[in-house]
């Protein structure tokens, strides 16, 4: 039975034996670093592959399980499909287990199962009943990594939870990989590995490096250091890359198809739920974990469990994917949800866009084209034709310096198409911006002023590399959009920006 791929994520609290498990079911020890094998903890994300009695193939990520990584875990814990919880039986749930469960709710992975290390040190039975308390859907089993009690009922209980989990391969959309790892091999150049999300890839694919937008052309695909000639969603992917250099790309990025509709964004519309006692007033500062990348944000409810987060970092997603959030200090877990709209427009609480947010919940209504519920409905924004949908392709790809309209090569009608939709917007007398470049572009220039006091065109022009005639046109852009206030030669933010 082969099965479609799926990848297992390990949880737990720090010193419970989770590397220790993966290494005696998988044959390998995913502590790699001099430093991790020297202090005896995980530091990184370390990975396996495990075969299954049936001879069913997973992919293993192994997460630290110190307090000082979570970060690392979520990062981690956004690409698996089930999960493997490990409790120490000499120590019980501790308070790392219940924060690592919490991201696994979070993250919406529930289903898996746990398994009660170090049995030979304690009767398990005490840990075994605090697991069935914290996880009451899992199955339990108790092992012991030493002698190798315990592994053969571990691997039944896998073989069980695999037959339950939805797997990525069988969904829609094009490739998409969230790097955790990048790297250079010589012979190969650049290689970046992370879990597919979506999609498939092989040597010779055309792929953009988002939200940098840098293109890209698959050079290798390896699949648990084996070259493949496609790699499925749900495997743990290493990618050779020509025409990147190591540092154009790192953990964060977002490997896609250049043709699907995937952009980075500062505002989110989003549907979250919270840890009992742990919810937040609206106005707080908190991170937002989405893939391997995060970013501060600011939380602006709109009513019920609807929500915009409004981002002070880039990250990349997608409507329907699943997001942590954490309090920034103390770092701590206080719950997640779901992306509604990945690219709204800014916006508080209305009747119309509560409306829309449960319309978007249900899985009725396309976010792209559909109004913020800020403004009385209008028209439907027109279809956009493949050649506008492969224009607005170029612009995300050209960033903050794009092309004038006379390069490129198509018809005016197409940009007006992406004006009316949004996606683009008119910077100087003859460019435009994609709406993602707009906004990377009023977050540099807003933290250029909380850097420097003010920015003016010279300050903007030697932080982006740029002609001066490109930087006024930017700082005009961001006096239009009403982020900045020209005062003499200067830009300030304006009030409550």
């Amino acid at each position: 039975m082969a099965g479609d791929p799926l990848t297992l994520g390990t949880a737990g609290h720090i010193d419970h034996g989770k590397t220790a498990l993966v290494a005696a079911l998988t044959g390998r020890d995913t502590d790699r670093l001099p430093e991790e094998r020297a202090r005896g903890i995980s530091i990184e994300l370390g990975y396996a592959a495990l075969e299954l009695p049936s001879g069913r193939h997973l992919s293993v990520v192994d997460v630290p399980g110190h307090e000082r990584f979570v970060r690392t875990m979520v990062a981690g814990a956004t690409g698996v499909d089930l999960f493997l919880m490990v409790v120490a039986a000499d120590d019980g749930v501790m308070p790392q287990t219940r924060e690592h469960a919490a991201v696994l709710r979070a993250l919406g992975v529930d289903q898996g199962v746990v398994a009660v290390t170090k049995a030979d040190l304690r009767d398990p039975a005490v840990a075994l009943e605090q697991a069935a308390e914290l996880l009451p859907g899992a199955e339990r089993v108790a092992v012991c990594a030493r002698t190798g009690d315990g592994l053969d009922a571990l691997r039944a209980a896998l073989e069980r939870a695999v037959v339950g989990v939805p797997a990525r391969a069988r969904g829609a959309g094009g490739p998409r990989l969230h790097v955790d790892r990048a790297f250079t091999v010589r012979g190969t150049g650049t290689v970046v590995t992370g879990t597919l999300w979506s999609g498939a890839l092989s040597p010779g694919d055309q792929v953009v490096i988002l939200p940098a937008g840098r293109a890209a052309r698959v050079r290798s695909v390896q699949v648990h250091d084996a070259p493949v000639q496609r790699a499925a969603a749900g495997q743990r992917v290493a990618l050779g890359l020509a025409g990147v250099a190591l540092g154009e790309v790192g953990r964060g990025d977002v490997v896609a198809d250049p043709g699907d509709a995937l952009g980075a964004t500062h505002l989110l519309d989003v549907a979250l739920d919270w840890a009992p006692g742990r919810r937040p007033a609206g106005g707080s500062r908190v991170q937002v974990h989405h893939g391997t990348r995060e970013a501060p944000a600011r939380l602006a409810e709109l009513g019920g469990r609807f929500a915009q987060l409004r981002l002070e970092q880039l990250l990349v997603p997608a409507a329907g994917d699943r997001l942590v959030v954490r309090a920034i200090a103390p770092p701590d877990t206080l719950g997640g949800g779901v992306v509604l709209d990945a690219h709204p427009r800014k916006h508080g609480p209305s009747r119309d866009g509560l409306a829309r947010l449960a319309r978007l919940e249900r899985g009725e209504g396309e976010p792209v084209a559909a109004s913020s519920g800020v403004a009385p409905a209008r028209a439907a924004a027109p279809m956009l034709t493949p050649r506008a949908l492969a224009l607005e392709a170029r612009l995300r790809a050209a960033g903050i310096e794009p092309p004038p309209d006379y390069e490129l090569d198509s018809e005016p009608e197409a940009l007006a198409a992406l004006r009316a939709a949004g996606r683009i917007v008119r910077v100087g007398r003859s460019g435009h911006l994609h709406r993602d470049a707009s906004a990377e572009v009023q977050a540099r220039v807003a933290a250029l002023v909380r850097r420097d006091g003010s920015v003016t065109i010279a300050s903007l022009r030697d932080e982006l590399q740029s002609s001066r005639r490109h930087a006024q046109a930017l700082l005009e852009h961001c006096d239009a959009a009403r982020l900045t206030l020209r005062v003499g030669d200067e830009r300030v933010l304006r009030r409550g920006r």
